[in-house]
């Protein structure tokens, strides 16, 4: 745990009403620190941080990130800027809008922090590695990633992001820091955003049955790292004096196949939904998995929660959010 902040420190996290930014927001909150949780509310939602509204330190902006935010928020000390879809059925639903969020709010984030002199953490993405053709992928690895493609423009927005940061660091002097994200799980996590372990935790929550979507033959690799986890290592990240403007890798490192994950989730949530299989889509990684040397080198980080416990956590979760909006939607059918 890191010291505990004066309330003078205030923290500006960008995409703070989101899966990541709301456990971002509690976590900072709960170190003394005054935030300032800015989201334009298009994948993320306002009940993730409903607990935190009334809480002393804590405001809530309706903002799109892409356009200047000076003039909406008093300065703060510290920026994460987290803001940008992330699952692919969000990002490649308006994919320029994507491009936009994540080159122009990256642009803006710097801005604000070469203005206010605030430390500024960048959330990238094992995106920018693309289908790696080197495994495992250490922060050296330059990756290989298609310029056109579904995916592209979540994946090169987020390389043009760290470039930015990057020159911005070193030709302004702004305090920067990079963290790749891999693949993290966790409650408040959104069951309709095509995201795998929540996509297959919803359908193995359903009472009808469905079936749990393996994409391919399964036989390809992710890692599973707690939200918890993640939070702690982004939390260290900005308050590192060493880190520099380099990426540093943030995810679990034991590696297992998509077909294994499902069927985890399957056994954890006690279902009897069956496992199916459909055509691998273009341009979806093969392996996946980080070096975290760095990490541990630089800020003495390596996730710690198992992957049983995790499971448990979101499931449970799920459980309820799916009761909530069976129930809402039952109330609804009434009403009508």
């Amino acid at each position: 745990m890191l010291p505990f902040a004066s309330m003078s420190v205030r923290a500006l996290v960008t995409g703070g009403a989101g899966f990541l930014g709301s456990h971002l927001c509690e976590r900072l909150l709960s170190s003394g620190r005054e935030v300032v949780c800015l989201d334009d509310l298009s994948t993320g939602r306002l009940d993730n941080v409903a607990q935190l509204l009334t809480r002393p330190g804590f405001e809530f902006v309706a903002h799109d990130v892409a356009a200047p935010c000076t003039n909406r928020v008093a300065a703060a000390s510290e920026i994460y800027h987290l803001a940008s879809p992330a699952a692919p059925m969000a990002y490649q639903r308006d994919r320029v809008r994507t491009l936009k969020t994540n080159v122009l709010g990256t642009l803006r984030a710097l801005e604000a922090a070469q203005a206010w002199n605030a430390r500024l953490l960048l959330a990238s993405t094992s995106e920018v590695y693309g289908d790696p053709e080197e495994h495992p992928q250490s922060e050296a690895y330059r990756g290989a990633v298609a310029s056109i493609g579904p995916r592209a423009c979540y994946d090169n927005a987020k390389r043009a992001a760290e470039t930015l940061a990057s020159d911005y660091a070193q030709q302004y002097g702004v305090p920067v820091r990079i963290a790749r994200i891999f693949s993290t799980y966790g409650p408040r996590m959104r069951a309709d955003d095509g995201r795998m372990v929540a996509t297959f935790i919803a359908a193995a929550l359903n009472d009808a049955p469905i079936p749990i979507t393996v994409y391919g033959d399964g036989a390809q690799t992710r890692t599973l790292c707690y939200v918890a986890d993640l939070i702690d290592g982004l939390v260290r990240l900005l308050a590192s004096d060493d880190a520099g403007h380099y990426p540093v890798n943030l995810g679990a490192d034991t590696e297992l196949t998509v077909l294994a994950i499902a069927q985890r989730v399957v056994r954890h949530a006690r279902s009897r939904s069956p496992i199916v299989f459909q055509p691998l889509p273009q341009h979806d990684p093969r392996r996946r998995r980080p070096v975290l040397a760095r990490a541990r080198a630089v800020i003495g980080w390596q996730p710690t929660t198992p992957l049983a416990d995790g499971l448990d956590a979101t499931i449970e979760h799920f459980r309820h959010e799916l009761d909530v909006t069976t129930a809402t939607t039952n109330e609804e059918k009434l009403c009508a």
